[in-house]
């Protein structure tokens, strides 16, 4: 059982540990890893094991996996259950050229054949559940995502994560919520809805439209990971929380960069957590003006306290924030 039924969706060069670990305090039910390679030539890359680090997560720790063999996705199955993964996914989602180029990800759901021998494949080397993350269908020309499902459910996947688009579409466009709600009326299996959920009331209507039996955030997390409890509490009450305050954000930014400088080192810490001040940054009015004086800056100390400054705490090298 995933309580509450809000899962982070993978996303590569995002979904890290430390993000991973503030979604799950912040209200996610589950959170999914970046994706990792199927090529085990790869995985003793200094990336791959920052990927495949899981240290102090709570569980259920989902890992999601990425390729197009169907013995080398099951061997990296059997591979992350052996290092701690309790679920793991497949990915037929991504939409990127550099993983479709190399058949991988959404370019996966051309061949339904070999769809069959990865999930097979996959769900017969580990005790653990597989689940599967796919889109609507390869083009817009050829929605198969139906066809998909049911192929998955006969093949051993305990639950599908359906982003509501073709591979075509990639981020651009509505999300198809028809082609969810008729994946579900389809299988027994349960059906995570993904796709254009940035707000607690459109949460409501993509589970009323499509009959979901979970939500999957991805976009809508960046910057703003706390978007769980508001989802949740919505759910269960109709009601919304208060707005967390400029100070409460800056503080759990702070915690945020402190935890990448943690896993990958200062120097590779400031480098990623730029973005992630951006994200949390840029509903501000005062953002465009900040942004410039903070996105060049390699030394992790003045990068927290141009962080502190901004959203008006105080900061000391310890770690430690507070409301100014």
């Amino acid at each position: 059982m995933i309580e509450p039924a809000l899962v982070l969706a993978p996303m590569a060069g995002v979904t890290d540990r430390p993000f991973r670990m503030l979604c799950r305090r912040l209200g996610a039910g589950l959170a999914v890893s970046e994706m990792t390679i199927s090529d085990s030539r790869m995985w003793k890359t200094e990336k791959s094991r920052t990927r495949m680090d899981h240290d102090g997560e709570s569980g259920p720790v989902s890992v999601q996996i990425a390729g197009h063999d169907p013995q080398l996705l099951a061997e990296a199955a059997r591979h992350n259950v052996g290092h701690g993964a309790d679920i793991i996914d497949i990915n037929m989602g991504c939409p990127a050229k550099k993983v479709c180029k190399v058949d991988a990800g959404s370019a996966l759901l051309r061949d339904e054949a070999l769809v069959a021998r990865i999930c097979s494949a996959v769900t017969a080397a580990v005790p653990v559940p597989v689940t599967l993350k796919i889109r609507t269908g390869w083009s817009r020309a050829e929605r198969n995502g139906v066809r998909i499902a049911r192929i998955a459910e006969d093949c051993g996947i305990a639950a599908l994560a359906v982003h509501g688009r073709s591979r075509e579409d990639r981020f651009e466009g509505e999300a198809e919520y028809d082609t969810i709600a008729a994946i579900k009326q389809t299988v027994a299996i349960p059906v995570i809805a993904n796709g254009d959920i940035r707000t607690p009331e459109q949460a409501r209507r993509v589970l009323a439209l499509t009959g979901a039996d979970a939500l999957m955030i991805g976009r809508a997390a960046q910057g703003r990971p706390w978007i769980f409890s508001e989802i949740q509490h919505f759910l269960a009450t109709g009601e919304h929380l208060p707005a967390p305050s400029r100070a409460w954000i800056g503080a759990l930014l702070l915690e945020h960069l402190d935890a990448m400088a943690g896993l990958y080192g200062e120097a590779q810490g400031v480098r990623i957590g730029r973005k992630h001040i951006r994200w949390y940054c840029e509903d501000h009015p005062d953002a465009g003006a900040f942004w410039p004086t903070v996105s060049g800056e390699s030394c992790g100390l003045r990068q927290r306290h141009a962080v502190a400054r901004f959203f008006g705490i105080e900061w000391s090298a310890d770690g430690l924030a507070a409301a100014a």
